[in-house]
């Protein structure tokens, strides 16, 4: 019980707050490197490297939100997965503008329907693990 009030107190917040920006950004690239791996294997089959892909990323969204999570409620869940998805689309970005042309590997090809299954997993994946209680 004193740990948990010592938790709460501002002395400590700063320390929590990077914390969980570091497990957030550290399974966020998990995920990242993976998919990544998955595009650059099944690329040539949408549907099968999206079904991957999305796997691949509920599977860090739940070990997140097991090892990494200190508060696994579904408002820090959906702050995780927002910040995925940010992520995702800075990193897209900055390649594209890197390599010159477009590089779609984390989010998929904007011509496809695909592509919104990949944004909602970025997003949802971590609240899937969620638990209810503050």
């Amino acid at each position: 019980m004193t740990a948990m009030i010592q938790a709460a107190t501002p002395e400590h917040r700063p320390a929590h707050i990077v914390r969980t920006a570091v497990f957030v950004v550290l399974f966020w690239a998990l995920a990242a490197f993976i998919v990544i791996a998955l595009h650059g294997v099944f690329g040539s089959k949408p549907a099968a490297c999206t079904t991957l892909q999305t796997l691949a990323i509920v599977l860090s969204a739940f070990a997140y939100m097991r090892m990494g999570a200190s508060e696994p409620t579904i408002d820090h869940a959906l702050f995780a997965g927002a910040a995925w998805l940010v992520l995702a689309v800075v990193t897209e970005l900055g390649m594209t503008t890197h390599s010159g042309r477009g590089w779609f590997a984390l989010l998929g090809s904007p011509t496809s329907a695909l592509r919104n299954v990949l944004m909602f997993a970025w997003i949802l994946a971590p609240a899937l693990f969620a638990t209810h209680r503050k």
